[in-house]
C-alpha cells in the first residue's frame, strides 16, 4: 500500500532502523535516532542497488516519487542511476573549478610567470579583478555577449571608453586560455569586436546590432 504524507510525519523510531514501503522500489528508511530517508533500491545488470534521494521532509513524499521514477527512466534506457548521479556530481565539480575569476587568476599568474612587465600585470589583474568583479563567481560556459556588453557599456558610459575596449581584450585572453585548456568552447567576446561604441550596441534575440 503506497505510503501517505501523515505515515511519513508520524513514523516514530524504533530500536532498530526499519523500512515504510511506498512502492516500486521506493521506502523511507527509519534510523534509530528519528532521521528519515528516502531510498530506492533497484537491480542493474543483475546487481542490487540502492538510492538515496535525501532526508524527508526536506525531500517531499512527492518529491521522493518523481525522483523515482527519473530513475526508472534511466533504467529502461540502460542507465545505471547511480553511476549518472556520479557523472553529474563530477560535471558539476569541474564546473566549479572553471569559474570566470579562478581562470582570469591562471592568467595574471602565467603572465608573471612569462616575466610580463610588472606594470602591465598589475593594471591586468585590476582589471579582471575589480572592473570584471560580477563575473568572478560565473561558469565559463554559461557567461553570454549580452553579460559582458551590459558590464562594458556601464564602464563606457562613465567616460572610460578605453579602459572597456582593454577590458573587452583581456576578458578574451582569459577565453582563449580556457578554449585551450578545454574549459571553454566559445569566447563571447568575438561578438563585440570591431565596435567604436559599445553603448551603440544593444541584444536582439541573440543577436547584436547597431543602434541608429
Amino acid at each position: 500500500m503506497p505510503l501517505s504524507d501523515f505515515a511519513c510525519k508520524n513514523a516514530k523510531p524504533k530500536v532498530k532502523p526499519y523500512r515504510l514501503a511506498d512502492g516500486d522500489g521506493l521506502y523511507l528508511l527509519v534510523q534509530k535516532s528519528g532521521s528519515k530517508l528516502w531510498q530506492l533500491r533497484y537491480r542493474y545488470l543483475e546487481k542490487e542497488n540502492i538510492l538515496s534521494f535525501g532526508k524527508y521532509p526536506l525531500v517531499s513524499l512527492l518529491d521522493a516519487r518523481e525522483r523515482r521514477d527519473d530513475a526508472k527512466r534511466l533504467l529502461v534506457a540502460g542507465i545505471d542511476p547511480s553511476t549518472k548521479r556520479k557523472e553529474e556530481k563530477a560535471t558539476a565539480f569541474t564546473e566549479a573549478r572553471t569559474t570566470f575569476g579562478l581562470i582570469a587568476e591562471e592568467y595574471v599568474k602565467r603572465m608573471a610567470e612569462r616575466d610580463a612587465a610588472a606594470a602591465t600585470v598589475t593594471k591586468t589583474k585590476w582589471l579582471l579583478e575589480d572592473l570584471a568583479h560580477p563575473l568572478t563567481k560565473r561558469p565559463m560556459k554559461e557567461i553570454t555577449p549580452a553579460e559582458i556588453l551590459q558590464l562594458l557599456q556601464k564602464i563606457e558610459k562613465s567616460g572610460r571608453r578605453e579602459t572597456a575596449r582593454r577590458l573587452r581584450g583581456v576578458i578574451g585572453s582569459v577565453y582563449r586560455l580556457a578554449i585551450v585548456t578545454l574549459r571553454a568552447e566559445t569566447d563571447p567576446t568575438l561578438a563585440l569586436q570591431g565596435v567604436k561604441s559599445l553603448a551603440r550596441m544593444t541584444p536582439l534575440s541573440g543577436v547584436f546590432r547597431i543602434q541608429e
